[in-house]
């Protein structure tokens, strides 16, 4: 394959999961000969330590001419006192503007052997399988801004074209899924809610009459996800909804650790990432959970390199893993849980992958 993939390990335990990923990723790459070439940049805390930028080109340039990303996780409380624009996670944003990325998925889907861990009821996850589908690149994150010493504004603005691609997206996803969408918004009291309802309902009815359109407030969706989330298939808001449905999402599997993302744009090219964040407090200490970081790597290989063989043996080897009773501190609960590292987990999923 003529490929191009680059890795930003970032700052926090993003290096330790993605020295999993590296493991998967490289017995992948030299067993099935696929000739993938990686590359590895600075992103975030790291990258203001070396260049003192967030982004610096070099990065920006090297993921523009890539056919992939992975990004482990950027942040950290040595960073905190400096100005917005200089901190790490100033870093993301403009990485995922400037690459077109607008669609962010994520995927939640309870393996048998983690029910245990989560706190919502055993009976409440049984089936459970969604897409949440985040608008990535528009709305309150994006718009104008200000502050004075009194007072503080954001501005939250979507065009239709905006509203459309999502949509689009949340439709053919659909497709390939259960038939169901879920649009999340505010309708009752926002002009872009109304105007995201609206153009959902032409959109649909138009283009993807066989898919079952829902709308639901976001404040009940937040209820209804915890609650009756077997209810739910595709789920597509716009992003600062989707930024919290989603983190609330991590309840029903039990961790932030277990959940991988993909950021979309209109070709191929996607940007590849665990949800959790750097998590300083644990960054070298070999417990961090690699879970969402190896099913994230599964995720590009679906969508970017559409080798749904390989994603599918990746998530495979994950749920062996799980079957056999190996978690990390975050889900060890049980006497039978076999408590295991970092690198040992990525090992247990390398001795369970069959390509």
């Amino acid at each position: 394959m003529n490929k191009r993939v680059v890795f930003l390990p970032g700052d926090g335990i993003g290096p330790e999961v993605t020295s999993e990923v590296f493991k998967v990723f490289n017995k992948i790459n030299k067993d099935l000969k696929l000739k993938i070439l990686t590359e590895e940049a600075l992103i975030g805390g790291a990258a203001l330590d070396a260049t003192g930028l967030p982004l610096p080109e070099e990065t920006l340039n090297l993921c523009k001419k890539s056919d992939a990303v992975f990004l482990g996780a950027v942040g950290g409380e040595k960073w905190n006192n400096n100005p917005v624009s200089l901190r790490p996670e100033a870093g993301l944003l403009p990485l995922r503007q400037k690459l077109n990325l607008f669609a962010n998925l994520r995927p939640i889907k309870i393996h048998p052997e983690l029910i245990s861990c989560s706190p919502i009821k055993e009976s409440y996850l049984k089936g459970v399988d969604i897409l949440i589908l985040r608008e990535l690149t528009g709305g309150i994150y994006f718009g104008k801004r200000g502050r004075t010493s009194t007072n503080a504004f954001d501005t939250c603005e979507y065009t239709i074209s905006e509203i459309e691609r999502i949509l689009r997206r949340a439709g053919n996803l659909a497709k390939k899924r259960r038939g169901k969408v879920t649009s999340i918004d505010k309708h009752n009291v926002l002009d872009t809610s109304r105007l995201w309802r609206d153009t959902a309902d032409k959109i649909f009815s138009e283009e993807f009459s066989e898919i079952e359109l829902e709308h639901i407030y976001i404040d009940a969706a937040t209820m209804h996800l915890l609650s009756k989330p077997n209810t739910f298939d595709v789920m597509v808001t716009d992003n600062m909804f989707g930024d919290i449905i989603s983190d609330e999402a991590s309840m029903l599997s039990g961790s932030l650790g277990l959940l991988p993302s993909a950021s979309l744009g209109h070709n191929n090219f996607g940007l590849y990432e665990p949800v959790h964040g750097s998590a300083p407090d644990i960054a070298g200490k070999g417990i961090s959970n690699p879970t969402g970081a190896i099913l994230s790597l599964a995720m590009m290989f679906r969508h970017s390199f559409n080798l749904n063989f390989i994603a599918d043996a990746i998530e495979d080897a994950v749920h062996q893993t799980f079957s056999k009773n190996y978690f990390t501190a975050d889900l060890s609960q049980e006497k039978t849980h076999h408590n295991v590292s970092t690198s040992d987990f990525g090992n247990e999923v390398l001795l369970n992958l069959s390509i």
